[in-house]
C-alpha cells in the first residue's frame, strides 16, 4: 500500500456546511477470527489544529509507530472514542450488526462528553453506512472510500481504535499465550490456526468464523 499524509480538506468542506463536528470513523478487527471487532471516533471542529507529524491509516504504521501516534491522535482530536463488539456478539449478530453495535457505544461515549452527535457529520471510511443500521434515530453519515488514507479525522479514529484494540489481544495473550495473539492480534496467521486445532477454541474466538476457516 502505497504511504499517503491525510488532510483536514473533506472535515473543513463539511465543516463549512454548518455541521458541529465532523466526527471520523473507522472500524479495526474486522477480519480476526478472535477478540472483538472495534470502531474508533475522533471528532473534530472548526478550532482544531494541524495534525501531528507522521498521522496516517493505521494500516500503514508499524506497531511502535502507532504506539506513538495514539496518544497524540487522542490529544489532538476535539474528542475521541472506541466501542467494541465482542466475539460472543460476533457469533450471534453477524459482523455487520456488531460494527453498528460497537459505533453505537463508541457514539454513547461521546455523548457522554458533550459531543452534539445529532449535529454532526459522521465521515466514515468504505461505502457501506453500516453505522446507520443499528441506530433508532439515523445520524448524518458521509461515506468515504479511502477516508482513512486521506481524512486526518478518520486516520486518527483508525489508530486510536487499533492501539486500543492492539492492547486488548496483548493483554488476552498473557492469559493463553499458545495463540500467539501479542503478535498476531487475533487474525488467522499460520501460528494462530495451528494452535486453535491442537488447543481448540477460546471464549475470545468467532466460533462461527472457525467453522467458515475450516
Amino acid at each position: 500500500m502505497a504511504v499517503s499524509d491525510p488532510t483536514l480538506e473533506v472535515e473543513f468542506d463539511l465543516l463549512r456546511t454548518g455541521a458541529r463536528f465532523v466526527i471520523g470513523c473507522d472500524e479495526v478487527g474486522r477480519g480476526a477470527l478472535a477478540g472483538p471487532v472495534a470502531v474508533g471516533f475522533a471528532a473534530v471542529d472548526a478550532s482544531v489544529l494541524s495534525m501531528p507529524a507522521g498521522l496516517r491509516d493505521s494500516k500503514m504504521l508499524s506497531e511502535p509507530r502507532r504506539e506513538l501516534l495514539a496518544p497524540l491522535a487522542v490529544a489532538w482530536a476535539t474528542y475521541s472514542a472506541v466501542g467494541l463488539a465482542s466475539a460472543a456478539e460476533v457469533d450471534e449478530l453477524g459482523i455487520i450488526a456488531c460494527l453498528g453495535l460497537a459505533g453505537k457505544r463508541a457514539l454513547a461515549e461521546l455523548y457522554r462528553q458533550g459531543v452534539d452527535v445529532a449535529g454532526s457529520i459522521v465521515l466514515l471510511d468504505g461505502s457501506d453506512d453500516w453505522l446507520n443500521k443499528a441506530l433508532a434515530t439515523p445520524l448524518n453519515v458521509v461515506t468515504r472510500i479511502k477516508a482513512d488514507r486521506d481524512c486526518g479525522s478518520v486516520a486518527a479514529a483508525s489508530v486510536i481504535a487499533k492501539v486500543h484494540r492492539d492492547r486488548l489481544m496483548i493483554a488476552a495473550h498473557d492469559d493463553a499465550p499458545g495463540y500467539g495473539w501479542a503478535s498476531n492480534k487475533g487474525y488467522g496467521s499460520a501460528a494462530h490456526l495451528s494452535a486453535i486445532d491442537v488447543l481448540g477454541p477460546t471464549p475470545l474466538h468467532r466460533k462461527s468464523w472457525l467453522k467458515i476457516s475450516a
